[in-house]
């Protein structure tokens, strides 16, 4: 069974909520403040653009900071912070450290990641983490000019790790990019906790 993991919320914290209030006080004074804000800044199509690595990071900053009219200096450095605010989701963390284990002991499993990151994020993820490295491969959005659902890269993550669909189970928080991987054949969950996760392994590996 081949394994593939998208990493915000799945693998990585991803709380803007709870941190954009450090940045922008004002701003984010109440948590209804601070959802609006996120969706401005995180939802919005230049950060998708960012993710998908056409837009720089001094581009994403210089746009948003525009049009929402945010102050450029603190929002870059909130944008340079975000590597540091991704921490690790402990129960997932755990459950791909038992599945890297029977890859090891069994060789039934094979571990891929397929996660919308920019090309400055994933960088700095790649070198703070060693857990990555318990991965066979994965793509990053930014790497490949792609991002999630759109099926392309699902196509190009299927023919560059050489993945049966049927055999290719996909764990994403989002619903638009779990049923895009079910269009494309692959068994699909979408991810609501590692609890939830866990059972779902359980019952079918």
């Amino acid at each position: 069974m081949n394994i593939v993991f998208d990493f915000g919320v799945v693998l990585f914290t991803w709380q803007p909520c709870r941190f954009l209030p450090d940045f922008f006080p004002e701003r984010a004074a109440t948590p209804e403040q601070a959802q609006v804000l996120a969706t401005d800044v995180f939802s919005h199509a230049d950060w998708h653009a960012f993710d998908q690595g056409t837009l720089s990071t001094h581009e994403v900053v210089q746009r948003t900071s525009m049009r929402l009219g945010l102050d450029a200096l603190v929002l870059g450095q909130l944008v340079a912070a975000i590597p540091d605010l991704l921490l690790p989701v402990e129960g997932t963390l755990e459950i791909l450290d038992r599945l890297a284990k029977r890859r090891q002991q069994e060789g039934d499993v094979q571990l891929y990641f397929l996660s919308n990151m920019p090309v400055p994020i994933a960088r700095a993820l790649e070198q703070r983490h060693k857990f990555l490295s318990w991965f066979e491969g994965g793509i990053f959005s930014g790497d490949v000019k792609l991002v999630k659902p759109q099926p392309e890269i699902f196509e190009l993550t299927q023919q560059r790790f050489a993945l049966q669909p049927g055999k290719t189970l996909f764990i994403d928080d989002l619903p638009r990019n779990v049923e895009a991987a079910r269009a494309f054949g692959w068994q699909a969950v979408q991810f609501v906790s590692p609890e939830q996760l866990h059972q779902h392994l359980g019952r079918l590996l």
